[in-house]
């Protein structure tokens, strides 16, 4: 019995071709590998992707978020345990190319007999044991199993790209919820900012009013601006909590035990150096999405095989051993003993029909998924060009509107002071303050908008989000 096992393994190596087509990766056109055309521009250099790219904004407090989010965060716990699981079921499809099918039975029954069948002077009744032991192995002659198992390999490192893609996504909504919170303080700031500057306009205006020196009227407009700004308040400190309430979540924590740390940052952090993105070979080398449909269109195309190899008969090499006994008969006895060993060719004729018909579909599904890698090239550039292009004329509309503060700034200053010296009005100077509030929100905003771009160029190039 010790040498079947060899046996057995030696005979599956001397097995046939597997059947069906062998997989051959697709490879992506040479445009599509080329450098990006939304990178030609100082904001952008041609290196390499940077790993950790969410320390390049010098924030321990978001490092910290990021780390907690890696290690804790639902759905990347669902998704490993996806991974798990697929790799239990590859390891499912090789055990029967490594291992024999083993059977161990044993049996003790009492028996009554016919009559007919008794020896005379013997009892009808009687003890009959018996025990063995069963050996069976699949030569895998038309490779349906290594087809099988090709097709788990495809699918467990699917599920592995996708749980990459998981941890892509929630690094990426981290910092951006961060971002998110820290732009709402941000904006609060500035608008209570706004409003105490008006406060002062307020008590300025009602001074000359009590002097005579300005109308009521003027006090009324400066008073209805300064309830406008403050109105916005509110809203912003709205947007900062769900901000920090998504943190939470994705941190895996419950609202109240976030970092104290996190409830004091009112600035938004920024980057002071070019973002590396390297080109499109690299970044469809690294997008999770592109890797996933890849390995899916190899596991689909082993299913092929799998399909085919049914319109061929299973080779089942077999061996067993045993022991039955009767009455009082000695089961350790060689009168006892028995065994068999030989091959076993089961042929189920299959409905060619329907079986053709399984392969057909398996070629189908190769297809929609050769079509789905050719997309998923399609929209991982697409997104990263659009991102590049979003994230350049979003920083060049915040430098605009930068530039626009200060003037509206430099403009509110010059007419509170003619105003004092009575060169204009006071529509002048409130028009002037208007102005200021307006260009210092959609400034802050701008900041805000290109802040979250940032994050959409890091989240479509996919580099650095690993944990090691």
């Amino acid at each position: 019995m010790t040498r079947i096992i060899p046996l057995l393994l030696a005979t599956s190596l001397l097995t046939g071709c597997a059947v069906g087509p062998n997989y051959k990766a697709p490879v992506a056109n040479a445009s599509a590998k080329a450098p990006f055309m939304g990178a030609e521009t100082p904001a952008f250099a041609a290196t390499p992707a940077a790993d950790h790219w969410w320390t390049m904004y010098g924030d321990p407090v978001l490092d910290g978020l990021v780390s907690d989010a890696l290690a804790a965060n639902t759905d990347i716990r669902v998704a490993a345990a996806r991974v798990e699981a697929a790799r239990a079921s590859l390891t499912g499809a090789r055990a029967p190319i490594l291992l024999p099918e083993t059977t161990l039975s044993a049996s003790a029954n009492r028996q009554r007999i016919s009559s007919i069948q008794t020896i005379p002077g013997q009892s009808r009744e009687r003890w009959a044991y018996d025990g063995g032991l069963a050996l069976s192995y699949e030569v895998d002659a038309f490779g349906r199993l290594r087809r099988g198992i090709e097709a788990a390999k495809g699918d467990a490192a699917a599920a592995q790209a996708d749980e990459d893609a998981v941890r892509l996504a929630v690094v990426s909504d981290t910092v951006r919820a961060y971002l998110d919170a820290a732009t709402s303080a941000e904006r609060e700031k500035v608008a209570q900012e706004t409003v105490d500057l008006l406060d002062r306009s307020i008590r300025i205006t009602g001074a000359r009013v009590d002097v005579g020196r300005s109308d009521r009227l003027d006090l009324i407009r400066v008073t209805a601006l300064r309830d406008q700004q403050a109105a916005t308040i509110p809203q912003l400190q709205a947007d900062r909590q769900a901000a920090l309430l998504r943190l939470a979540t994705l941190t895996g924590r419950n609202p109240g035990d976030l970092p104290a740390a996190l409830r004091t940052v009112i600035a938004t952090p920024t980057l002071k150096q070019p973002i590396p993105v390297g080109d499109g070979a690299a970044l469809l080398a690294r997008r999770p999405d592109v890797r996933a449909a890849e390995r899916r269109l190899a596991a689909d195309t082993a299913r092929i095989g799998v399909a085919t190899a049914d319109l061929f008969p299973r080779i089942t090499l077999g061996a067993s051993a045993g022991a039955s006994a009767l009455g009082g008969m000695d089961v350790t006895s060689s009168s006892a003993s028995r065994w068999s060993l030989g091959p076993l060719v089961s042929w189920s004729i299959p409905n060619i029909v329907a079986a053709r018909a399984r392969i057909a579909a398996a070629k189908a599904e190769s297809k929609a998924s050769l079509a789905q890698f050719d997309g998923a090239v399609l929209v991982a550039l697409e997104e990263t060009e659009r991102a590049l292009s979003n994230l350049s004329h979003a920083r060049q509309r915040a430098d605009t509107l930068e530039r626009a503060r200060d003037e509206a700034m430099r403009a509110a200053r010059i007419s509170l002071a003619r105003q004092r010296e009575g060169q204009v009005d006071f529509l002048t100077v409130l028009d002037a303050q208007r102005t200021l509030a307006g260009a210092e929100a959609d400034l802050v905003a701008a900041r805000r908008a290109s802040a979250f771009a940032e994050v959409d160029v890091f989240r479509a190039l996919a580099g650095g989000w690993q944990t090691t």
